[in-house]
């Protein structure tokens, strides 16, 4: 079956525009064109496309997401080049996913602070007496609740109707 442009890009959740820009900048030589010129995607061209889509969105840079399809291109000469290529992303991405881990627990526990200041009306609930300080045994009694088995999504949240200054 053949596939239009437009086709490709509802079916990849992607725009026209970001299919062009991977052809003009080499990602695409596997896709025909018909006498008009115009591009003409088989369904065999998705498994590709997909790749390239997931390398994107995994954040690997365009020029290297072209070496990988110049090395899909050349054949079963490059399956190892491939493999490392993915490997190497892959822990690269499990790095970049666990720092955003941390940023989202520290956010989270940022929202439990400050969702129990609103409670109590204050923020020198959490301070050191005396100082304006944070008291590091607010941080372990939030550590401590999530430890006990709390959802740290659900400990910052706001009882349903509190208003909202």
């Amino acid at each position: 079956m053949s596939y239009s442009i437009g086709q490709v890009a509802d079916k990849l959740s992607i725009s026209p525009y970001t299919l062009r820009y991977y052809d003009k900048e080499g990602l695409l030589p596997f896709v025909d064109r018909n006498p008009a010129g115009r591009r003409r995607f088989k369904d065999n061209d998705f498994n590709f496309l997909e790749v390239i889509v997931c390398l994107k969105e995994a954040g690997v840079p365009v020029k290297q997401i072209g070496n990988f399809i110049d090395l899909c291109m050349t054949g079963d000469t490059t399956l190892q080049d491939r493999y490392d290529f993915l490997n190497e992303h892959e822990a690269k991405l499990e790095a970049k996913m666990a720092r955003l881990q941390h940023t989202l627990d520290f956010l989270r526990w940022k929202k439990w602070y400050y969702k129990t200041a609103l409670q109590a009306g204050t923020e020198s609930i959490h301070y050191l007496p005396g100082t304006n300080h944070v008291d590091p045994a607010v941080h372990a009694e939030f550590n401590q609740l999530v430890a006990d088995g709390a959802d740290p999504k659900d400990l910052g949240n706001l009882p349903e109707g509190t208003a909202k200054a």
